[in-house]
């Protein structure tokens, strides 16, 4: 049951560091709170069962049309928010007020839109039957939802890593008044950075169907907890640090819910707390410090 568990968590893990992921960058382009993200991670995933259900698209079509307009929707959103923020003198904090009156207007959009019944897509649609993962069986759906976000997430590596626009994106992370110095056009690289990150949290919202259940317009609170930990435990402004991140709280949620089911609902809450009372810089505090 135990190696059951752990499986699970890994194919979780790796859903989990794509919802972080977005996050955590636009984060350490812009040091920006994006309190609005488990909200957009929730349209996602509603357009995705919309799509499916009047227009009879498959996940994966939906899931690139929803990529491409929600990295739009960012590159908008920037450049009718962030330039303001980043002129006061506390950014971060007005970026939390603001996303956070943002998180509720779509909320109460979405209430009135869609009601608060819950929406699910059928798992069949990617794949039937059980699937046998180093001799563990696991909903087809899940094992398809967990590949699609591991080579996304290796996609954002080869961005950050491989790629010249990515290499000018970290620079900027790592101090963005030296990157202007340097003539790197700074806007535009926060900019591509947003449209990235929203277009990572529509990708998460088209296999949320799959992953949790179920959606409803509520849900991006609960998403946003559970970003939040994956993000602190791989460390604010380290992107990829999410991916180690996700894969804790991928496994500890699995053995909670498998040892300690009436608990699972804590975790979120219990990582965050203890993530900032032992190590408040996250795993890869360090090491970011030093880039």
């Amino acid at each position: 049951m135990i190696v059951h568990a752990v499986m699970a968590g890994l194919v979780f893990g790796c859903y989990f560091t794509l919802v972080g992921i977005g996050l955590n960058l636009i984060f350490g382009v812009m040091r920006i709170v994006n309190l609005a993200h488990g909200d957009f991670l929730m349209l996602g995933a509603f357009a995705a069962f919309w799509l499916y259900t009047l227009l009879h698209w498959h996940p994966l079509f939906s899931a690139l049309a929803i990529v491409i307009g929600f990295g739009f929707l960012g590159l908008a959103l920037y450049y009718l928010f962030v330039p303001r923020l980043q002129a006061a003198r506390d950014a971060e904090m007005l970026s939390i007020i603001l996303f956070f009156g943002v998180q509720q207007f779509i909320e109460a959009l979405a209430s009135i839109a869609f009601g608060s019944s819950e929406r699910s897509l059928p798992g069949a649609i990617l794949g039937r039957g059980p699937v046998r993962l180093f001799g563990q069986a696991m909903p087809a759906a899940w094992i398809f939802s967990g590949a699609i976000s591991l080579l996304t997430v290796a996609l954002v590596y080869v961005y950050l890593y491989r790629m010249r626009i990515g290499i000018l994106t970290r620079a900027v992370m790592v101090n963005r008044e030296e990157a202007l110095a340097a003539g790197i056009n700074v806007d535009r690289i926060s900019a591509i950075a947003f449209g990235i990150g929203l277009g990572l949290a529509g990708l998460s919202g088209v296999f949320a169907p799959f992953m949790l259940g179920s959606v409803t317009p509520a849900i991006g609170g609960d998403i946003n907890l559970s970003a939040f930990a994956v993000t602190v435990l791989g460390t604010l402004g380290n992107p990829l640090g999410t991916a180690v991140g996700g894969v804790i709280f991928g496994i500890s949620m699995m053995l909670m819910q498998t040892y300690l089911s009436s608990w699972a609902n804590l975790l979120p809450n219990l990582l965050l707390i203890g993530v900032l009372l032992i190590r408040p810089t996250g795993l890869f505090g360090r090491e970011t410090r030093r880039a």
